[in-house]
């Protein structure tokens, strides 16, 4: 049985901004910094980020590494081409009340933040980090149960990326 997650890895142009935001916006925690010098040529900084509970974005930035584009959208959904939330991380809160005060505290740094949405099982909020990734705040509002096999919801899709 798997035990969740190690980590997710993800790209970033600006190590910083992105380090800024984690860290500093959300409250995650920076639990590494490394310098990968490559063979033939340029550098990987990896940094890695706790988001909780022992679990990690590791996100990597390229610098003149051969065979790595510099200009590539970190995006992932809008270089799909695909509307926001198909490709997306969801990082749990421990209550509504938390939710509800993180969404207005990020708000205030100037990000737009989603109104609460109604999953069925969670409640969550949705905003963009600066490297376009799309994240979730959600809160679990009831366990999985039968009704969620075959349930049929309406929505609308959201907007291309």
């Amino acid at each position: 049985m798997n035990a969740g997650f190690a980590h997710v890895g993800v790209s970033t142009h600006d190590m910083e901004t992105t380090v800024a935001f984690y860290c500093h916006v959300l409250g995650c925690r920076l639990v590494g910094d490394e310098r990968i010098e490559i063979g033939k040529g340029g550098v990987i900084r990896q940094v890695s980020i706790d988001v909780g509970e022992g679990q990690y974005f590791v996100f990597m930035e390229a610098k003149g590494v051969d065979g790595i584009r510099g200009d590539y959208d970190t995006s992932i959904n809008r270089s799909l081409g695909v509307p926001l939330g198909m490709y997306h991380y969801a990082l749990r809160v421990a209550s509504m009340s938390e939710l509800t005060a993180r969404a207005e505290a990020i708000a205030r740094h100037g990000i737009d933040v989603s109104e609460v949405t109604d999953l069925g099982n969670a409640k969550a909020v949705f905003l963009q980090d600066p490297n376009g990734l799309q994240l979730e705040l959600s809160v679990k509002i009831r366990d999985f149960d039968e009704s969620d096999i075959g349930r049929i919801t309406k929505a609308e899709v959201a907007d291309s990326a």
